[in-house]
């Protein structure tokens, strides 16, 4: 599971993820079209924005995640669950649902209260 911390550093800006046709999603050897790129250089530079691109992607959801962890979890709701059930829903432990309902409401709080 991803550590629900976030870096200092500001988000990298990922290259675009094309979509795969459907035919080639099917074919496990093909991977964002990889495996037709000869130059090994080229090779590198593609693969090296994708690994970013995914990165940047996984962070993206894992604050996502948190806000609305912590939107779930927030006592003002009448239907507001406890971090035993969040963590039945997002298939986590209940100790890593409280930091991630932790987490959410930093990034509410850094968001303003708008947000909230």
């Amino acid at each position: 599971m991803a550590e629900p911390e976030r870096t200092t550093e500001r988000k990298l800006r990922p290259a675009p993820l094309l979509f795969e046709p459907s035919e080639a999603a099917t074919d496990p050897e093909h991977f964002f079209d990889l495996e037709s790129i000869e130059d090994p250089r080229e090779l590198l530079a593609r693969a090296t924005e994708l690994t970013l691109a995914f990165r940047a992607a996984q962070e993206r959801a894992v604050e996502f995640q948190a806000l609305a962890a912590a939107q779930l979890a927030d006592p003002r709701r009448f239907d507001r669950l406890p971090p035993a059930a969040i963590a039945a829903e997002a298939e986590w432990t209940e100790d890593y649902a409280r930091k991630m309902i932790e987490f959410g409401e930093s990034l509410q709080r850094e968001a303003g209260p708008d947000r909230s």
